[in-house]
This record gives C-alpha cells, sequence and structure tokens, in this order.
C-alpha cells in the first residue's frame, strides 16, 4: 500500500480491522441500546476518511493506529455536533475522565466540550494532547504511544495522568484562567 498499490488495501483492511472493530467497541461499550453510530460504522467511516481515494504514506502499524485515533475521534466529534444540532437542552452532567468510559458516560454536548478542552490542552502542552488522543481515542497502550511518539512508556503514562487531571478540572471548572499546567499539579 505504501508503494501505492491499491490491491494491497482490502488485506491490510483486514488485518487492522478486528483491532479497530475492538477499539470502537470499547469507546461505544456504554452507549444506549439503539444508538445510530455502532463500532463497526464508526470504523467503516474512519477507514474510509483515512483513505478517501488518496495515498497514505504509513511507516507502521502503530503510525496506522495513531491516524486511527485521530480520525475516529473527528467521526465522533462530527457525529455529536449534528446530534446536538438535532436536540438541544438538557442538564449537565459532571463528566468522569477516565480511559473509555468517558465517552461511554457523556451526552453529544459533554463530548464536544471535551474536544475543545482536548484543542486547549494541546495548544498548552501538545505532547499531552497526543498522549490523550492516541490512548483515549486510539486505545492504544502506554507502551505503544511511547513508540510512536519516540518517549518512554512511564513518560507516556505521566503525560496521560497529567492531561487527565488538567481535563478534569478544565471540564469541572477546577482550573485557573492560564490553564495551570504541569506534572506537579
Amino acid at each position: 500500500m505504501r508503494d501505492g498499490d491499491k490491491s494491497a488495501e482490502g488485506p491490510v483492511f483486514e488485518l487492522v480491522y478486528k483491532e479497530l472493530r475492538r477499539i470502537a467497541g470499547q469507546i461505544m461499550s456504554g452507549e444506549r441500546p439503539g444508538h445510530l453510530l455502532q463500532p463497526t460504522a464508526l470504523v467503516h467511516e474512519a477507514y474510509i476518511r483515512i483513505f478517501d481515494g488518496k495515498s497514505v504514506d504509513l511507516s507502521d502499524r502503530n503510525h496506522f493506529f495513531a491516524i486511527a485515533s485521530v480520525v475516529m475521534r473527528r467521526v465522533l466529534i462530527d457525529y455529536a455536533k449534528a446530534v446536538r444540532t438535532q436536540k438541544r437542552g438538557g442538564q449537565a452532567q459532571r463528566v468522569s475522565l477516565t480511559d473509555i468510559q468517558l465517552f461511554a458516560e457523556t451526552r453529544p454536548e459533554q463530548f464536544i466540550e471535551l474536544d475543545a478542552a482536548l484543542e486547549k490542552l494541546a495548544k498548552i502542552t501538545p505532547q499531552y494532547g497526543q498522549v490523550v488522543e492516541l490512548h483515549f481515542f486510539g486505545g492504544l497502550t502506554f507502551d505503544q504511544i511511547a513508540e510512536v511518539m519516540d518517549i518512554s512508556s512511564r513518560t507516556a503514562r505521566r503525560h496521560w495522568e497529567a492531561a487527565r487531571r488538567w481535563l478534569d478540572g478544565e471540564l469541572n471548572g477546577w482550573t485557573d484562567d492560564a490553564g495551570g499546567m504541569g506534572e506537579s499539579q
């Protein structure tokens, strides 16, 4: 595929489909029964957006999952925005930031708030934003994140914990206006 061979796309999709489906299933596991966006649809939409008739330069499997995590995030945000547009209102709930449970416990408005907070975090500390995206949306382990980002697994975990605390504060109104960021928080 890297060399432009379109016939390789099918076998590559078969190789990554099971893992993408597992990640999407985790993300969607807490959604209400009958939710319009199912894990299979999320995987297919993400795959279409990645390979939409263009050649993608992927260095390895982890690089693919890093890209897929970004695209899945975009699909989920687009979906949440569409749902919010259709039905406004509702009382805000406190958002708990614990791995994949976060999305499962949120409503579309909260997911959009998470996206905005994650964008803000990425501007303050890009590595933290990337770790959240890879772990939460991509389902990558800290070892895999370390490999993708060329950092240690321990550093990836520290970045995740600091980012999670900051996002929790941002979403629940606990951070200062400067967006106080640091690993000692």
